[in-house]
């Protein structure tokens, strides 16, 4: 048995999240925090004798870590498959291919001082803290206290290139060979866009030749983010993108996040695509495909509560089922392999689809725009304008120490008016004639900070702006 760390003082419990674990480097994450949970990974998911796949993205801290991480889990009898560089879905996709776990080194869009872990079950199945992630929390804590004890016959370790068959398998499920030739810029906020948009849309991974002009902004991996930070929900961070789309004449713009499972669209006038009409899109390019080749039965679509109404419009009128369910990366990750849904959407631009194993892959979503987009001579803000029929607020936060306090006076206020739900935080929707605009309104407590999180969305910008400031106001009463 190894001996006990210097790193068993540190608590794993702050930075061991609902979804993954996200830590500052050096004070939370170690390279011993990281062998026990590798180790720990190894334990839960019953891997000892068969493969884990082990990734990384372009942070300073991750080749390491994914290295410390592999001897955990190699001395707890796992055979390490070590993908190298790559992003999130690149290890959901090696998760697919291989029917094996993986665990990917990324702390997404956080800053550089930052790192942590995505945790995957064999076939890019998700581990959420209720189904896995407080185990292996628990055995790592164990292990950074007494030691990760080696099993009799301590696991192997090897390297695969899997970049080419990932590229190779998108092209597959979304063919963009025929579409009109047209001009992308695409903002990889120095992340692993800048590894896998060459392979997927260009020619990086030797595949064919696409009718896509792509014109690169911050391709160059580095995880200190020296041009903006890698998160393109905030709207200073597509200010590069916006611009450049319009200076060169482009057809649109494509920004990721630094992990690269998500993809963010901008139109040829430099304004920003909804996530939601988005999602909307790309489900009615999915059910169309699926109902061809299935004409009968009932096909699924996932949307989480905070994505615009006409998400769930679109898939009815396309006669689907839409199924509304919590925000949440593996909540819907259970909830697409327990309805056997064909494609999920969120808010927050996370994509999710059936053929990818129910994982989500911001890629994936971006080629289905290209090819809905390549296929006709519209301009991308007339498709956009077609799927953002209502007003939405954005989110909206608010500092809250007494949560249940502002749930209580909101119920009062809107008592008699509005319909309540609590699937996920409170959703109000407004009881309103049909002559008159709708409106609905969530709000959500932070899982990490004292913060309620606001969305409205009203059939007209004025509805909206009337709505949201009369919530802010109860909220911050």
């Amino acid at each position: 048995m190894n001996s006990a760390s210097s790193s068993g003082a540190i608590d794993l419990a702050p930075f061991i999240k609902a979804y993954d674990v996200r830590g500052l480097v050096g004070s939370q994450l170690t390279e011993e925090v990281v062998q026990a949970l590798g180790a720990a990974f190894v334990d839960e998911v019953e891997a000892a004798g068969t493969d884990v796949v082990v990734g990384h993205d372009m942070r300073d801290s991750s080749p390491e870590f994914a290295a410390a991480f592999a001897r955990g889990a190699q001395d707890r009898g796992a055979n390490v498959l070590s993908i190298g560089l790559c992003s999130t879905d690149e290890s959901y996709f090696a998760s697919g291919h291989f029917d094996a776990p993986a665990a990917m080194f990324t702390a997404s869009h956080n800053p550089a001082t930052y790192n942590g872990i995505k945790f995957s079950r064999a076939g890019a199945r998700g581990i959420s803290f209720d189904t896995g992630l407080r185990s292996i929390r628990d055995r790592a804590q164990e292990y950074l206290s007494t030691g990760v004890g080696e099993v009799a016959e301590t696991g192997t370790f090897r390297t695969v290139d899997v970049l080419a068959d990932y590229a190779g398998y998108l092209r597959s499920l979304v063919d963009l060979s025929g579409i009109r030739p047209i001009r992308i810029v695409v903002d990889a906020g120095n992340g692993m866009g800048g590894l896998t948009v060459p392979a997927v849309l260009g020619e990086a991974a030797g595949l064919a030749k696409l009718p896509i002009e792509i014109i690169p902004l911050y391709f160059e991996l580095d995880g200190s983010f020296p041009n903006h930070e890698a998160n393109p929900l905030e709207p200073a961070n597509i200010v590069d993108l916006q611009k450049a789309v319009v200076e060169h004449g482009a057809d649109l713009g494509l920004a990721f996040d630094g992990d690269a499972d998500r993809c963010f669209v901008v139109d040829e006038k430099g304004n920003a695509v909804t996530p939601s009409a988005v999602a909307a899109i790309v489900a009615l390019r999915e059910i169309t495909r699926v109902r061809a080749l299935q004409p009968d039965g009932d096909i699924f679509v996932i949307h989480n509560l905070i994505t615009s109404r006409i998400v769930e419009e679109t898939i009815e009128a396309a006669g689907a089922i839409p199924v509304r369910t919590r925000v949440g990366h593996s909540l819907i990750k259970d909830e697409m392999a327990k309805t056997g849904a064909i494609f999920g959407g969120e808010h927050s631009a996370h994509y999710y689809f059936r053929d990818f194993w129910g994982a989500d892959n911001g890629m994936l979503a971006a080629m289905h725009i290209l090819a809905e987009f390549g296929s006709h001579d519209r301009p991308l803000s007339a498709l956009s304008k077609q799927y953002t029929p209502y007003s939405a607020s954005g989110e909206v936060n608010s500092t809250v120490t007494d949560v249940p306090s502002a749930y209580s006076r909101i119920v009062d206020a809107y008592n008699g008016i509005a319909e309540f739900d609590e699937l996920d935080g409170l959703t109000v929707t407004g009881i309103v004639p049909s002559d008159e605009p709708f409106w609905w309104f969530n709000v959500r407590p932070s899982n990490t900070e004292p913060l309620l999180r606001l969305n409205v969305e009203a059939a007209t910008p004025e509805e909206m702006a009337r709505v949201r400031d009369a919530v802010l106001a109860l909220i911050r009463e």
